[in-house]
Protein backbone atom coordinates (compact mmCIF):
# COMPACT_ATOMS: atom_id res chain seq x y z
CA UNK A 1 0.00 0.00 0.00
CA UNK A 2 2.97 2.47 0.76
CA UNK A 3 4.08 1.73 -3.07
CA UNK A 4 1.05 2.40 -4.30
CA UNK A 5 0.69 5.62 -2.39
CA UNK A 6 4.42 6.84 -3.47
CA UNK A 7 3.68 6.17 -7.05
CA UNK A 8 0.61 7.68 -6.86
CA UNK A 9 2.25 11.13 -5.85
CA UNK A 10 5.28 10.53 -8.15
CA UNK A 11 2.85 10.58 -10.95
CA UNK A 12 0.52 12.87 -9.79
CA UNK A 13 3.41 15.65 -8.90
CA UNK A 14 5.08 14.83 -12.29
CA UNK A 15 1.85 14.76 -14.16
CA UNK A 16 0.88 18.42 -12.50
CA UNK A 17 4.59 19.83 -13.25
CA UNK A 18 4.58 18.81 -17.43
CA UNK A 19 1.10 19.99 -17.51
CA UNK A 20 2.27 23.45 -17.02
CA UNK A 21 5.30 23.02 -18.71
CA UNK A 22 2.97 22.34 -21.78
CA UNK A 23 1.34 26.03 -21.40
CA UNK A 24 4.50 27.60 -20.73
CA UNK A 25 7.36 26.15 -22.86
CA UNK A 26 8.67 28.56 -25.52
CA UNK A 27 9.63 26.24 -27.90
CA UNK A 28 6.45 24.45 -29.52
CA UNK A 29 8.54 21.00 -29.87
CA UNK A 30 9.46 21.02 -26.24
CA UNK A 31 5.59 21.56 -25.89
CA UNK A 32 4.74 18.63 -27.47
CA UNK A 33 7.08 16.43 -25.38
CA UNK A 34 5.74 17.35 -22.21
CA UNK A 35 2.02 16.81 -23.35
CA UNK A 36 3.44 12.70 -24.24
CA UNK A 37 5.70 13.01 -20.74
CA UNK A 38 2.06 14.39 -19.29
CA UNK A 39 -0.30 11.31 -21.23
CA UNK A 40 2.51 8.70 -19.91
CA UNK A 41 1.60 9.47 -16.45
CA UNK A 42 -1.83 10.21 -16.91
CA UNK A 43 -1.46 6.28 -18.33
CA UNK A 44 0.42 5.72 -14.79
CA UNK A 45 -1.86 7.01 -12.74
CA UNK A 46 -5.17 4.52 -14.52
CA UNK A 47 -2.55 1.53 -14.17
CA UNK A 48 -2.65 1.92 -10.45
CA UNK A 49 -6.56 2.54 -10.55
CA UNK A 50 -7.32 -0.78 -11.87
CA UNK A 51 -8.25 0.71 -15.75
CA UNK A 52 -5.27 -1.48 -17.53
CA UNK A 53 -7.13 -0.53 -20.87
CA UNK A 54 -8.09 2.79 -20.31
CA UNK A 55 -3.79 3.21 -19.49
CA UNK A 56 -3.08 1.53 -23.10
CA UNK A 57 -5.79 3.43 -25.31
CA UNK A 58 -3.95 6.56 -23.70
CA UNK A 59 -0.65 5.67 -24.66
CA UNK A 60 -1.51 3.60 -28.02
CA UNK A 61 -3.92 6.44 -29.49
CA UNK A 62 -2.91 9.70 -27.89
CA UNK A 63 1.33 9.14 -27.19
CA UNK A 64 1.11 7.31 -30.71
CA UNK A 65 -0.88 8.96 -32.47
CA UNK A 66 -2.14 12.30 -31.80
CA UNK A 67 0.85 13.67 -30.15
CA UNK A 68 3.49 12.21 -32.95
CA UNK A 69 0.58 14.19 -35.17
CA UNK A 70 0.93 17.39 -33.28
CA UNK A 71 4.64 17.43 -33.55
CA UNK A 72 5.38 17.09 -36.95
CA UNK A 73 2.78 19.41 -37.53
CA UNK A 74 4.75 21.65 -35.41
CA UNK A 75 8.12 20.90 -37.18
CA UNK A 76 6.51 20.81 -40.76
CA UNK A 77 4.77 24.16 -40.52
CA UNK A 78 6.81 27.03 -40.81
CA UNK A 79 4.79 29.08 -38.53
CA UNK A 80 6.79 32.34 -37.01
CA UNK A 81 5.68 32.07 -33.84
CA UNK A 82 7.77 35.27 -32.31
CA UNK A 83 4.83 37.14 -34.71
CA UNK A 84 2.29 34.95 -33.11
CA UNK A 85 3.26 35.80 -29.94
CA UNK A 86 3.77 39.50 -30.17
CA UNK A 87 -0.26 40.20 -30.73
CA UNK A 88 -0.79 37.84 -27.51
CA UNK A 89 0.20 40.50 -24.70
CA UNK A 90 -3.28 42.66 -25.73
CA UNK A 91 -5.46 39.75 -24.58
CA UNK A 92 -3.38 39.08 -21.04
CA UNK A 93 -6.29 40.71 -18.71
CA UNK A 94 -9.16 38.76 -20.39
CA UNK A 95 -6.91 35.71 -20.46
CA UNK A 96 -6.01 36.12 -16.62
CA UNK A 97 -9.80 36.90 -15.48
CA UNK A 98 -11.04 33.77 -17.66
CA UNK A 99 -7.97 31.69 -15.58
CA UNK A 100 -9.76 33.20 -12.22
CA UNK A 101 -12.48 32.32 -12.53
CA UNK A 102 -11.99 28.50 -13.85
CA UNK A 103 -9.38 28.18 -10.65
CA UNK A 104 -12.17 29.31 -8.47
CA UNK A 105 -14.66 27.28 -9.88
CA UNK A 106 -12.61 24.38 -9.28
CA UNK A 107 -11.95 25.05 -5.95
CA UNK A 108 -15.35 25.61 -4.62
CA UNK A 109 -16.02 21.98 -6.77
CA UNK A 110 -13.66 20.41 -5.11
CA UNK A 111 -14.76 21.42 -1.54
CA UNK A 112 -17.96 20.64 -2.12
CA UNK A 113 -17.10 17.46 -3.26
CA UNK A 114 -18.90 14.44 -1.43
CA UNK A 115 -18.76 10.47 -1.96
CA UNK A 116 -21.82 8.97 -1.93
CA UNK A 117 -22.06 5.48 -0.52
CA UNK A 118 -22.96 3.94 -3.89
CA UNK A 119 -19.89 5.56 -5.13
CA UNK A 120 -17.69 4.05 -2.25
CA UNK A 121 -19.13 0.69 -2.72
CA UNK A 122 -18.51 0.62 -6.85
CA UNK A 123 -14.98 1.91 -5.69
CA UNK A 124 -13.86 -1.17 -3.49
CA UNK A 125 -15.24 -3.22 -6.43
CA UNK A 126 -15.05 -1.81 -9.70
CA UNK A 127 -15.54 -4.90 -11.90
CA UNK A 128 -17.94 -7.62 -11.51
CA UNK A 129 -16.23 -11.19 -10.69
CA UNK A 130 -15.50 -13.30 -13.26
CA UNK A 131 -15.41 -10.10 -15.65
CA UNK A 132 -12.18 -8.31 -16.97
CA UNK A 133 -11.61 -4.85 -16.91
CA UNK A 134 -12.11 -4.71 -20.94
CA UNK A 135 -14.69 -6.67 -21.00
CA UNK A 136 -16.89 -4.42 -18.34
CA UNK A 137 -15.83 -1.23 -20.33
CA UNK A 138 -17.16 -3.08 -23.59
CA UNK A 139 -20.83 -4.09 -21.99
CA UNK A 140 -21.34 -0.57 -20.60
CA UNK A 141 -20.40 1.33 -23.64
CA UNK A 142 -21.80 -0.89 -26.38
CA UNK A 143 -25.50 -0.98 -23.99
CA UNK A 144 -26.14 1.58 -21.86
CA UNK A 145 -23.87 4.62 -24.33
CA UNK A 146 -23.98 2.94 -27.64
CA UNK A 147 -26.61 5.72 -29.18
CA UNK A 148 -23.74 8.32 -27.18
CA UNK A 149 -20.85 6.58 -28.88
CA UNK A 150 -22.10 6.47 -32.73
CA UNK A 151 -23.10 9.98 -31.85
CA UNK A 152 -19.42 10.72 -31.18
CA UNK A 153 -18.28 8.66 -33.93
CA UNK A 154 -20.49 10.76 -36.18
CA UNK A 155 -19.03 14.02 -35.20
CA UNK A 156 -15.90 12.60 -35.44
CA UNK A 157 -16.46 11.77 -39.39
CA UNK A 158 -18.41 15.19 -40.15
CA UNK A 159 -14.73 16.81 -38.40
CA UNK A 160 -12.48 15.04 -40.25
CA UNK A 161 -14.61 15.47 -43.63
CA UNK A 162 -14.40 19.18 -43.00
CA UNK A 163 -10.61 18.94 -42.24
CA UNK A 164 -10.25 17.52 -45.67
CA UNK A 165 -12.36 19.99 -47.85
CA UNK A 166 -10.95 22.77 -46.33
CA UNK A 167 -7.35 21.94 -46.59
CA UNK A 168 -8.34 20.38 -50.56
CA UNK A 169 -6.26 22.80 -53.31
CA UNK A 170 -7.01 22.10 -56.71
CA UNK A 171 -3.85 23.16 -58.59
CA UNK A 172 -3.58 23.34 -62.32
CA UNK A 173 -1.30 21.61 -63.67
CA UNK A 174 -1.16 18.58 -61.27
CA UNK A 175 -1.69 14.98 -62.58
CA UNK A 176 -4.31 12.71 -60.50
CA UNK A 177 -5.67 9.64 -60.27
CA UNK A 178 -8.92 9.42 -62.40
CA UNK A 179 -10.84 5.87 -60.76
CA UNK A 180 -13.45 5.76 -63.14
CA UNK A 181 -11.52 6.21 -66.31
CA UNK A 182 -8.82 3.37 -64.71
CA UNK A 183 -12.15 1.25 -64.34
CA UNK A 184 -13.24 1.73 -67.87
CA UNK A 185 -10.04 1.44 -69.86
CA UNK A 186 -10.03 -2.08 -71.93
CA UNK A 187 -7.08 -4.11 -72.90
CA UNK A 188 -6.53 -2.18 -76.16
CA UNK A 189 -5.65 1.21 -74.27
CA UNK A 190 -3.62 -0.33 -71.50
CA UNK A 191 -1.12 -1.71 -73.73
CA UNK A 192 0.60 -1.53 -77.01
CA UNK A 193 2.24 -4.25 -79.03
CA UNK A 194 5.32 -3.50 -81.19
CA UNK A 195 7.42 -5.33 -83.39
CA UNK A 196 10.71 -4.76 -82.82
CA UNK A 197 13.22 -6.30 -85.67
CA UNK A 198 16.20 -7.74 -85.12
CA UNK A 199 18.85 -4.90 -84.17
CA UNK A 200 16.57 -2.12 -83.20
CA UNK A 201 15.90 -2.69 -79.93
CA UNK A 202 17.35 -0.66 -77.48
Amino acid sequence: MLLQTIAFYAFSAILLASAFMVISARNPVHSVFFLILAFFNAAGLFVLLGAEFLAMILVIVYVGAVAVLFLFVVMMLDVDFAELKSGAQQYILVGGGVGIVLLLELIGSAMMWKFSPAATVAAAHPTPTGISNTEAIGRILYTDYIYYFQIAGLVLLVAMIGAIVLTLRHRPGVRRQDIGKQNARVASEAMALVDVKPGQGA
